[in-house]
């Protein structure tokens, strides 16, 4: 398992503008809380510390929704990070990755790999997870799975690619 640092350096990193979307018809609708969406600002707030803006965006399962608001996110708002949670199984509702395959310049599929292996090893379905990553512009998008444990599990281990990756699309 890959050892990560709990705080990143703030001078290892300047502030990040990461967006959080989390998708899901039923806590969108209010049926449910969203759980995943927190939990993701949590575990990055716990790995890169407190200085870095975190937009929260919960919307409905909807292909062509998805996608406008990625490029929005990175083209109009600037992200230098998305964090999707949910749309990552084999369900007829679940498009995530597609949907991050239309908007992206490159796909970056050693993070759908890593996470795969990281839950693999605890729960065997875990290989129906078809998360992925790409880039856009100078943002990153990752896909995570819907469920906040395995959140909790996939997140830590993808920081150290994350930073790195970050820091080549800016440049440095």
């Amino acid at each position: 398992m890959l050892s990560v640092p709990s705080v990143v350096k703030s001078s290892e990193t300047s502030p990040l503008r990461i967006a959080r979307v989390t998708l899901s018809d039923r806590a969108s609708a209010g049926v449910y809380a969203d759980l995943s969406g927190p939990e993701i600002e949590r575990v990055l707030r716990e790995h890169l510390g407190p200085d870095h803006e975190i937009l929260a965006r919960l919307i409905p399962d909807h292909r062509d929704g998805l996608a406008a608001l990625l490029k929005g996110l990175c083209d109009d708002e600037g992200c230098d990070l998305v964090v999707t949670t949910g749309g990552t199984g084999p369900a007829a509702r679940d498009f995530t990755p597609e949907a991050t395959r239309a908007v992206i310049d490159r796909e970056l599929p050693g993070f759908g790999e890593a996470m795969r292996a990281v839950s693999f090893a605890k729960v065997p379905t875990a290989i129906l997870s078809r998360a992925t990553a790409g880039t856009r512009g100078r943002s990153l998008i990752v896909n995570l799975p819907g469920n906040p444990r395995a959140i909790g599990e996939c997140l830590p281990p993808l920081v150290p690619a994350i930073l790195e990756c970050l820091r080549h699309l800016r440049g440095e």
